[in-house]
């Protein structure tokens, strides 16, 4: 009996901003015989535009990244492409953004510091479609969830529209309103009328205090 053909590697995007983590994720990956990198991104708007036209089966994705953040890249790509499996990469071990993660279309996130030890096995539950927790977070996350259910406390809701995030961290990065309407492909009268907004909304003054909340939620790096 002729034994059954293996099955092929899995596709993986790999997305950050740093080309030695990249460099060193990649290394982890594709030494295993079921997962292969096969497209690199620098920032999360060259990942939505490789996943666009390249054959990938799994996006990994860091969360903090130039123009467009690995969470707001899994949105735009769980709805460009509901098929493809996405996994967060992030410094910070914050249950927070586990949920953040679940809600934009992500299996789950793994920090940085435990790549080399838990990211095979979290491509692995992204590949079957199940959610990840990394060892050591369960904990954490139920103690989270109880105390919250026993407050009544439901998850944070959003303070700012996803639209909003977007203006909100090309406005920290120091773009202007001009540079930031090319990138969305909306008029910079938009963009102004939305910055407006957001200070409204944040109770803010000016650019300095929306990059420094900017840099507090995770949009961008201090």
């Amino acid at each position: 009996m002729t034994p059954p053909e293996p099955a092929a590697p899995t596709r993986v995007l790999l997305a950050d901003d740093h080309a030695l983590v990249r460099r060193g994720v990649r290394l982890i990956l594709d030494a295993e015989p079921d997962l292969t990198v096969v497209a690199e991104a620098g920032d999360g708007a060259e990942a939505v535009a490789l996943a666009r036209t390249q054959d990938v089966d799994l996006a990994v994705l860091d969360v903090s990244m130039p123009r467009m953040t690995g969470l707001q890249a899994a949105r735009e790509l769980s709805r460009l492409r509901p098929e493809l499996r996405i996994l967060i990469l992030t410094m910070y071990d914050n249950e927070q953004y586990f949920f953040e993660a679940l809600k934009a279309g992500a299996a789950g996130y793994v920090p940085k510091s435990v790549a080399d030890r838990d990211l095979v096995e979290a491509c692995r539950a992204a590949i079957r479609d199940e959610p990840f927790i990394y060892p050591g977070a369960e904990t954490t996350l139920i103690h989270t969830y109880l105390d919250r259910a026993r407050r009544q406390d439901p998850l944070p809701a959003r303070a700012i529209t996803e639209r909003e995030e977007e203006i909100l961290k090309l406005v920290a990065e120091g773009h202007s309103s001009k540079e930031i309407g090319e990138l969305l492909v909306i008029s910079a009268k938009t963009v102004e009328r939305h910055r407006a907004n957001l200070l409204q909304k944040l109770g803010m003054r000016d650019r300095l205090e929306l990059t420094r909340y900017a840099i507090r939620v995770g949009l961008i790096e201090p």
